[in-house]
């Protein structure tokens, strides 16, 4: 975070994505839930200068490290699972789990990118990325069975996935101008304090509906994975000895989901405590 100043010590600027606030390059986008948006490079005027905010990287800092961990350890345990065969492919597992819940009419559909897997409650697909859809691991079988546990998640109305859903809206114009505008009031403050504080303030009630999704979002992710498990055993799609294979991946996505909701968290803790120190 860099704050106004009169004094010229340096002049650009950080931005970060919004749901996850990691750089953009390490961010990487979930189609059906992330609300990652790179916030535009404002153009400050001539006289406005800015300095590193040492303040915001305490708050920052831990979950920043903890979300870039939490990146490494999908990938290697997702590559590492990878090794480990299974005796049917991810697509074949899901669609297994989703015909014996009934759920026929939910389709199975391949698609692009790394690690891209997702349920489409709109259209009832479950798209799987080339190598789980094909692949014949327990990394794959994991994954695959994670996303039609929100299937069933969906067809059965599970209350947080309702109302997770019920926030999509609220979280995604929170991400995109909450951040923005508790910035500029943050700069603001130091020269005109009523507007800038103002804007602050609007800005952190616009970013707290981007805490309420990710921290509803919480149970939805760790019940699908709940669900998962329980079904690749009990179906026999996997033997009870197998299972931690699977739980490895599993409990390497489940640490992305809790680093990204103390990051907005503790984002949304930093603007909280610039507005009440500016006000003491």
């Amino acid at each position: 975070m860099w704050l106004l100043r009169r004094r010229f010590v340096s002049r650009f600027w950080s931005a970060n994505c919004t749901s996850c606030h990691r750089p953009p390059a390490t961010c990487q986008e979930a189609p059906d839930a992330s609300l990652a948006v790179t916030l535009p490079q404002p153009t400050l005027p001539p006289e406005t200068t800015v300095i590193f905010d040492p303040i915001y990287f305490l708050f920052i800092g831990p979950p920043l490290l903890l979300g870039l961990y939490a990146q490494w350890r999908v990938k290697h345990t997702f590559e590492s699972m990878s090794q480990v065969p299974a005796r049917m492919s991810g697509a074949e597992a899901a669609r297994r789990m989703l015909d014996s819940g009934g759920l026929n009419q939910v389709a199975v559909e391949q698609v692009g990118g790394h690690l891209s897997d997702h349920y489409d409650p709109r259209d009832k697909v479950l798209r799987l990325s080339s190598q789980v859809y094909s692949g014949r691991s327990m990394a794959a079988l994991g994954v695959a069975c994670h996303e039609a546990g929100h299937a069933y998640q969906d067809a059965q109305s599970y209350a947080p996935l309702v109302i997770r859903n019920m926030a999509v809206p609220v979280a995604n114009f929170g991400s995109r101008i909450g951040v923005t505008m508790a910035t500029i009031g943050l700069m603001l403050s130091y020269q005109t304090p009523s507007i800038g504080n103002a804007l602050l303030l609007a800005g952190i009630v616009l970013f707290a509906g981007v805490v309420f999704f990710q921290v509803v979002n919480l149970p939805v992710e760790f019940d699908a994975s709940a669900r998962a498990r329980r079904h690749l055993v009990d179906a026999n799609l996997i033997s009870a000895n197998e299972e931690h294979y699977v739980a490895k991946v599993l409990n390497a996505a489940a640490l992305t989901y809790v680093a990204g909701t103390l990051q907005a968290i503790m984002t949304l803790a930093y603007f909280v405590f610039r507005l009440m120190g500016d006000r003491r």
